[in-house]
């Protein structure tokens, strides 16, 4: 069993292994160890339980479906909800941890709760500041170009796109609240009477 101390069994016999998979059990002699004579192992870890204590589940936590049950321990600070709670859901109920798909949603997920956390942000009367947030304005004042230019920094890939990946909430937002305060106005506009011609 999973998170217990006795070490689960084998699929196969250790002589069965060593003889189909080239090079397996190099390292059962401790002579052959890089760390050894400095490696000290001890089965005695000061573990006082067989099983851990479990954690108590306030709510249904989402579950890998390659485990039988949930985790002993498990984080609870960003519970999921909205939207993106369902996909997050949905991607570990459907697909297992090894398929594209199931990685797919939990990204796209990310995206959308960034969405609906700007929403909610604005709809409380608090909106995010781009300017201050984003550390544009540490872009002028931080050497820009000196600390980019011959540095050889990972990130300078994906640099020229995000711009648009900042933007493009606030713009797709804005244009939103256009879009909505045109037509509420629109609706509020009386129509003009209609003017029969003089003739």
């Amino acid at each position: 069993m999973a998170y217990t101390a006795e070490k689960p069994p084998l699929p196969r016999s250790t002589a069965e292994l060593r003889e189909t998979i080239p090079g397996w059990g190099v390292d059962l002699d401790p002579k052959d160890r890089p760390a050894v004579p400095m490696e000290q192992f001890t089965r005695d870890t000061g573990a006082h339980w067989d099983f851990p204590e479990r954690q108590v589940e306030h709510w249904p936590r989402e579950r890998s479906i390659e485990h039988a049950f949930l985790t002993p321990v498990f984080g609870t600070s960003c519970p999921p909800k909205g939207l993106s709670g369902a996909i997050r859901k949905y991607a570990y109920r459907a697909f297992s941890e090894a398929t594209t798909a199931h990685w797919m949603l939990l990204m796209a997920a990310d995206r959308i709760d960034v969405v609906e956390s700007n929403v909610g942000s604005l709809l409380h009367g608090h909106p995010d500041n781009p300017i201050t947030e984003t550390g544009v304005l540490a872009e002028l004042t931080s050497h820009p170009i000196r600390s980019r230019v011959g540095q050889h920094r990972a990130d300078l890939k994906h640099q020229p796109i995000d711009p648009i990946m900042v933007a493009a909430p606030y713009v797709l937002m804005g244009g939103a609240a256009y879009v909505l305060a045109k037509a509420i106005m629109n609706r509020a506009r009386p129509e003009a009477p209609y003017r029969l011609s003089g003739r």
